[in-house]
């Protein structure tokens, strides 16, 4: 069964608790939980030990386990304390974009010998390092994620497949997904206006308001027989409570209805 979650910067403006309380109440399995640093620290890699209880407490409590943990950075010292952080707290994957620059040829090339390196360093804590394809970087569309493939051969690595972002580029996700599929060990999934390059406001990105063939890519992504996480991923400017919740249940009311028709939930 594909698992539904939210990633928590979502909810930035409150503690982790009161995130993770919420969405269970929407009928979320599990969450993504935001390191990025910046903008939502529910956990602060700094200082992860110390949060150390706290968190696994919450996850017992609301019976919600972390489906992922998006760090967003391709800092070395900053991911070895996320896959410290990850294999103590039973994440099992470490999202991150490519960094570099789309169509520079030397980014390209940096970005994909420097993910073989954090694979390597993924694999020495047994957690799943995954990078997805992102506007303006050097992995953007699905030719730059086939030659990420292509490049890194480690199991404990894979791909994020995020259809806005795949979207933005110029490309239908759901013909897009086959060619990537098999890589595929999450998805940070959301709903845009337009080809960008921003995705629009909170509530335009809310799955099945916007303009992608959401509903396509997962009958592709269920033919496929992916069973990993698939995280709802909305950025954009502090929410109150109540409007995190609306952007949370109406993506999750679309989400659940697409995978109950494909037999999927």
């Amino acid at each position: 069964m594909i698992k539904l979650g939210v990633n928590t910067v979502l909810y930035k403006k409150y503690p982790l608790r009161e995130a993770v309380a919420n969405l269970k109440k929407i009928g979320y399995d599990g969450f993504e939980i935001s390191a990025i640093e910046g903008m939502c620290e529910h956990l602060c890699l700094k200082d992860w030990r110390a949060q150390k209880d706290e968190i696994l407490g919450i996850c017992e409590e609301f019976g919600m386990p972390i489906l992922s943990t998006e760090v967003a950075s391709n800092d070395p010292v900053r991911l070895r304390l996320a896959f410290e952080a990850a294999a103590e707290l039973g994440i099992p994957v470490v999202n991150i974009g490519p960094g570099g620059k789309s169509e520079v040829e030397e980014t390209v090339v940096f970005c994909l010998e420097h993910m073989n390196n954090l694979a390597r360093m993924a694999e020495e804590y047994k957690v799943t390092l995954c990078m997805k394809a992102h506007v303006g970087s050097a992995v953007y569309n699905t030719p730059t994620t086939i030659r990420a493939v292509e490049a890194v051969k480690n199991p404990f690595f894979g791909i994020d497949m995020d259809p806005s972002h795949i979207y933005r580029a110029n490309e239908g996700p759901e013909n897009a997904l086959d060619a990537v599929a098999a890589a595929m060990k999450h998805v940070h999934i959301r709903d845009c206006k337009g080809r960008g390059p921003s995705p629009g406001s909170p509530f335009e990105q809310i799955c099945g308001t916007g303009d992608i063939n959401l509903y396509g890519y997962f009958e592709v992504l269920v033919k496929s027989g992916y069973s990993g996480p698939c995280c709802l991923e909305v950025i954009g400017p502090e929410l109150e409570l109540a409007d995190a919740n609306i952007v949370a249940a109406s993506s999750y009311g679309y989400m659940n209805a697409c995978l109950k028709k494909l037999g999927a939930r």
